[in-house]
């Protein structure tokens, strides 16, 4: 039995609440990682790790921040409660969500290479998908429908524009649907937990693809920003596309290149004791749901959760980060063309919907994140239902990462106050030279 997320554990993206100001990009060689004045560069982030793990909040905290060509670490606490292994930049997290940046920008090479276009018919590659019906109360009935008018398209699918649904974003009968047939693209522990759906999961991405494509949509495709399974759909996408499993190509055109030797869709032989514990806190008290030692992350997946199922290091993901803050460039290696990292990476809404809520805050959408606007432009990046957050400033020319391991995230503040903890940092370094 599989337990899967909620929608308490994604209900905030908190991304970057004020602007960061602007300095210059730079790359740092994998080796040369923590700074030994990591806390002095960066004081506030660390008072803020250490106020989380003194307190028994959290276990452990770590964050990285690659700023100017200096990649700092600050490392709190421990992995799992009672065990004293540390918590540092090799331990092996659960992305959750942050997985969709990634799906998001092998989407955007394909586009670049031409084997896809941005505003392409979604039945052009899955012929099912071809005539969609529409709920024409949102979330009410799913007999009620009428057929949508609009073709779902590959920047629908980017950008949570297509109507598509989420069993942790729906309720009445869609949620009920989906958690039925087996639409939910996540998981979270081997125990049955209060509060937490036990699903089946579908056997691969075309057994999930093909049941998806009967459910009907939320909304018009094109009309409405709504969290969906969109992004796990792409993962069947990319695979019919290149003729190859999702995962390897994940592997091929993201993890190698990237020298993100530690990620993937479960923890890899041997890697087991890096591997965090997943807490859920209620009243304050934290509890294990998905302890280390038998987590679901030790056994392949049924398929690879393009949207949710990535487990990576802090180092690991911070090696793409960096990419992308190179604009596609890493350590001499070209990842992405620099077009499709800052076509990626920019605002892909439909038009109509340029400044729309994203999770209550006006703000764009690219591949697979958010993409600041007004004080908070140049900015790109997600969250994961664990507590994780990260992202990138072209500003700022920094990187930034968040990595806890909590649900659901509304559950503390710490990812909210991670990025302005790094505004008041970065203000404080300059302000010093």
């Amino acid at each position: 039995m599989i337990a899967t997320v909620t929608q308490a554990a994604v209900s905030r993206r908190g991304f970057l609440g004020c602007a960061l100001v602007a300095g210059g990009a730079g790359l740092m060689p994998r080796m040369a990682f923590a700074a030994p004045d990591a806390a002095t560069m960066y004081p506030h982030v660390a008072a803020l790790a250490s106020s989380y793990v003194d307190s028994g909040k959290l276990p452990g905290v770590v964050a990285v921040i690659n700023m100017a060509g200096t990649q700092s670490a600050i490392m709190r606490g421990v992995q799992t409660l009672g065990d004293p292994r540390p918590a540092d930049i090799d331990s092996l997290y659960r992305a959750y969500s942050m997985t969709k940046p990634i799906t998001g920008m092998i989407t955007m090479m394909l586009i670049d290479e031409g084997k896809l276009k941005l505003d392409q018919p979604l039945s052009d590659i899955l012929p099912k998908f071809a005539k969609m019906q529409v709920q024409v109360t949102p979330d009410g009935s799913i007999t009620d429908v009428r057929p949508a008018t609009t073709p779902i398209t590959i920047r629908h699918l980017l950008t949570h524009t297509s109507g598509l649904g989420y069993s942790i974003i729906q309720k009445g009968p869609l949620k009920d649907a989906y958690e039925a047939a087996g639409l939910v693209p996540a998981e979270v522990s081997h125990m049955a937990l209060p509060g937490l759906t036990v699903a089946h999961n579908l056997p691969s991405l075309a057994a999930f693809a093909d049941v998806l494509s009967t459910m009907p949509l939320v909304y018009e495709p094109g009309t409405a920003w709504s969290y969906s399974v969109s992004l796990d759909l792409l993962g069947r996408v990319i695979e019919v596309v290149t003729g190859k499993p999702f995962d390897q190509v994940m592997a091929e055109r993201i993890f190698v290149p990237c020298g993100m030797t530690n990620s993937g869709f479960m923890v890899k032989p041997g890697q087991g004791a890096r591997l965090t514990t997943n807490y859920g806190i209620r009243e304050g008290k934290l509890t294990p749901i998905d302890p280390a030692a038998t987590s679901v992350y030790l056994d392949p997946p049924a398929y690879p959760f393009g949207g949710a199922g990535l487990v990576t290091s802090s180092r690991d993901y911070d090696r793409f980060l960096q990419m992308l803050l190179g604009y596609g460039m890493i350590s001499g290696t070209r990842v992405m063309s620099e077009h499709a990292v800052r076509l990626g990476t920019g605002d892909l809404l439909p038009p109509a919907l340029v400044g729309t809520s994203v999770f209550g805050r006006a703000s764009g959408f690219g591949a697979g994140g958010r993409v600041g606007i007004g004080s908070d432009a140049g900015t790109f990046g997600w969250s994961g239902a664990a507590g994780t957050v990260g992202f990138v400033s072209y500003r700022a020319g920094l990187s930034a990462s968040l990595w806890v391991q909590y649900m659901p995230s509304n559950a503390l503040a710490i990812g909210e106050e991670f990025p302005i903890a790094i505004v008041a940092d970065v203000r404080h370094e300059k302000m010093a030279a």
